[in-house]
């Protein structure tokens, strides 16, 4: 891969990553236990019947959201490990190349177009 693409994907992850750091601080805590892991915060909007059930309806609201952040995050924290180890844009699957221009819209992906249709058409 061109170095002055994958000098810019790299950019483009961390700006990523830092982004959705700042998205998670806004309503969970990081884990004691693995730096990782985020815990969302239980929102407190009062005592009143009215406010518990929106209490509930947030934090089941905001435990989807870290789940799909943390998954993100995850993917991305991998993609800049391959990057460093000099094994990105391979995909995980067929181990051939990922197509530059896959990885310019969606730079933490694993899976070349070919194995990515695959593995959607069997579900």
């Amino acid at each position: 891969m061109d170095k002055d693409i994958l000098k810019q994907i790299k950019a483009d992850l961390l700006n990523k990553k830092t982004e959705l750091e700042k998205e998670l601080a806004g309503f969970t805590n990081k884990s004691k236990d693995d730096q990782n892991d985020y815990i969302s915060k239980f929102p407190e909007y009062g005592d009143e019947s009215d406010e518990n059930a929106q209490e509930v309806s947030q934090y089941s609201t905001d435990i989807e959201a870290e789940r799909i952040l943390e998954t993100t995050l995850k993917d991305i924290n991998d993609a800049l490990k391959k990057i460093e180890k000099g094994e990105y844009g391979i995909c995980k699957y067929c181990g051939k190349e990922i197509s530059p221009r896959r990885l310019k819209i969606r730079p933490f992906s694993s899976a070349c177009i070919k194995c990515k249709l695959t593995l959607q058409n069997r579900n």
